[in-house]
């Protein structure tokens, strides 16, 4: 099978020729259609997370169909189409698992960065950790559901009841999120870079009430807002604009350092909180929302030996929406 490799030597993939893997008890073995390239996997090749398995077929946003069941597998069917999240595998017998946080779990594996992922034809997953995908979805409209949709969804849910939702970085992540808050009845605000008309028009297109630069205040207070661009710059500003009681909410997994601010825009009972993964029961009711309300999901497509090119991409800010790689 063909696959792309990171190794650790640069931020460059290099497309190999591997031996197909084959699934172990529990596992099932997926031949790939689709599969997002999210900005997790830039911090990996641009080493900002540290301990990857080396080399590794980076990649968490993966759909696929089942082309073989590995001893004792339940719930899925042979030429079924599947997604595989980030979240990998969980130990079960931490703190963490035993009180349903998962996604904090000690021993936790990770699809793409501990564990190989989707950057290649077949890959291998443990049936625990995948999902069902609703059938109205093709192949690269679902892979983005996996992650930025995921992500997405469960940086939104802590922000609670909050009815104004401030968007901070309006890639793959916040236009999904967009959609399923205009659906729970909130107001949406996005912020993008400054002057990225495409981002800002594509936000208002999405049912946002207001879309701007990320140096702007907003044009009302925001009771929540959440962070998916890693600019650690984006926290004070972020503050600035919620109202006393709201919350921000940094929903990646790698951010620039916080610079220093004013106690004056915590105090209020402001709170600064972060997402770690997510949970499986996070996806089956993300998937229970993605199928109940048609989302449009904006995507730009890549070949599989396309991927440095879809990477270097998302980190210039050429991309609106998710990008998608495609086995051919």
């Amino acid at each position: 099978m063909r696959a792309m490799l990171f190794d650790g030597s640069s931020a460059t993939l290099y497309e190999r020729d591997l031996p197909d893997p084959r699934p172990g008890p529990g596992q099932i073995l997926l031949d790939v259609h689709a599969c997002g390239v999210c900005r997790t996997d830039l911090h990996l090749v641009d080493r900002e997370l540290t301990e990857p398995k080396r080399p590794v077929i980076p990649g968490h946003e993966i759909v696929g169909v089942v082309a073989e069941l590995g001893a004792g597998v339940t719930g899925f069917a042979l030429g079924e189409r599947v997604g595989v999240p980030w979240l990998g595998r969980t130990c079960g017998q931490c703190r963490y698992c035993r009180s349903a946080r998962e996604n904090l779990c000690d021993d936790a594996g990770f699809t793409g960065y501990t564990i190989d992922g989707g950057y290649a034809e077949r890959t291998v997953a443990d049936s625990r950790y995948c999902f069902h995908l609703p059938f109205h979805y093709t192949d690269i409209e679902a892979a983005p559901l996996l992650c930025a949709g995921l992500i997405g969804y469960r940086t939104l849910a802590m922000a609670g009841d909050a009815k104004r939702i401030g968007l901070y970085g309006f890639g793959a992540a916040a236009h999904i999120v967009a959609q399923v808050a205009r659906h729970q009845q909130r107001e949406v605000y996005a912020f993008t870079r400054a002057g990225d008309h495409a981002a800002q028009q594509l936000a208002l297109r999405l049912g946002a009430a207001w879309a701007g630069g990320s140096d702007e205040p907003p044009p009302v207070e925001l009771d929540a807002a959440l962070l998916f661009a890693p600019v650690g710059a984006l926290v004070p500003r972020a503050l600035r604009a919620v109202a006393k009681g709201g919350v921000v909410v940094c929903g990646g997994i790698h951010m620039s350092d916080i610079p220093a601010f004013p106690y004056a825009f915590l105090w209020g009972e402001r709170r600064v909180v972060s997402v770690a993964n997510l949970t499986r029961d996070d996806g089956v009711a993300f998937m229970r929302i993605a199928d109940a309300t048609r989302l449009s999901i904006e995507t730009t497509s890549y070949a599989l030996s396309d991927a440095n090119r879809a990477l270097d991409d998302l980190r210039s800010g050429r991309l609106t929406g998710a990008a998608v790689l495609t086995m051919g």
